[in-house]
């Protein structure tokens, strides 16, 4: 299951999935979130709420495997591959559901609120009022304003500037890949070395010349890092229980 980051869409993906999966062996499923791509918009006077990731992760995600029919033994074998607010989500997702996945896959993911983060979406804001990332962005988005302003508006405001997910993550016990760009604008490695700080077990991957979107600025790499630490897993639980989850 793939969770899209906080600008992203089913379309932004791109043929990234497909080819992941292709080359790990897994069915994928790549869907939008409420407010953007072509799912339901978020109404204009509606603000996210300071914990709209949590939601997102307890409430939404389940709701939609129990609409697709995905049941408690395919969950327990799914993995969620998660970019940026998608990233977070996933590690969410996995620390509520400790039991029940196969393996998380986080891709540029925010656990606390860095100062960089910041300037970066509020650069984001000019370019958007005032450049072209509107109509770069309405290409992939039916409301570009819901998709837009929902996630400009939460992450500049105070309240959402002492968000922060760290104490949960020691309740994730599945594998976990931690992947960063060593020039991503919206992050700095300090997020997944928290990642690794509270989760002994969690692997990270810090990819040189890459930015905050990996899949379409290093996806050679990227796929590397993620096929590599798959076939660890797999060979692990082979060796240890002849099955694999």
């Amino acid at each position: 299951m793939f969770l899209h980051e906080g600008l992203g869409s089913i379309a932004m993906w791109k043929d990234w999935p497909h080819k992941l999966c292709e080359q790990l062996g897994f069915r994928g499923l790549v869907f939008s979130r409420p407010g953007y791509g072509g799912s339901t918009p978020r109404a204009a006077d509606v603000k996210w709420p300071v914990d709209f990731m949590q939601r997102q992760a307890h409430d939404v995600l389940p709701a939609l495997l129990d609409v697709l029919g995905i049941d408690s033994a395919e969950r327990a074998r799914m993995w969620v591959i998660g970019h940026s607010d998608g990233g977070s989500i996933a590690l969410l997702y996995a620390a509520a559901f400790p039991d029940a996945l196969g393996g998380v896959i986080t891709i540029a993911p925010h656990v606390f609120v860095e100062d960089v983060s910041v300037k970066a979406i509020s650069a984001a804001t000019a370019l958007y009022e005032q450049g072209d990332l509107r109509a770069r962005l309405s290409r992939y988005h039916a409301d570009v304003d819901s998709a837009f302003y929902g996630w400009n508006d939460i992450w500049l405001s105070s309240e959402f500037r002492h968000w922060n997910i760290t104490d949960l993550l020691s309740s994730i016990r599945c594998p976990l890949l931690a992947v960063q760009g060593h020039d991503d604008e919206y992050g700095t490695m300090a997020q997944i070395d928290a990642i690794a700080s509270h989760l002994p077990h969690a692997q990270l991957a810090k990819l040189p010349a890459c930015g905050h979107s990996p899949p379409r600025q290093c996806p050679a790499v990227l796929d590397a890092a993620i096929g590599a630490f798959v076939w660890r897993v797999r060979s692990t639980r082979s060796s240890g229980t002849n099955q694999e989850r």
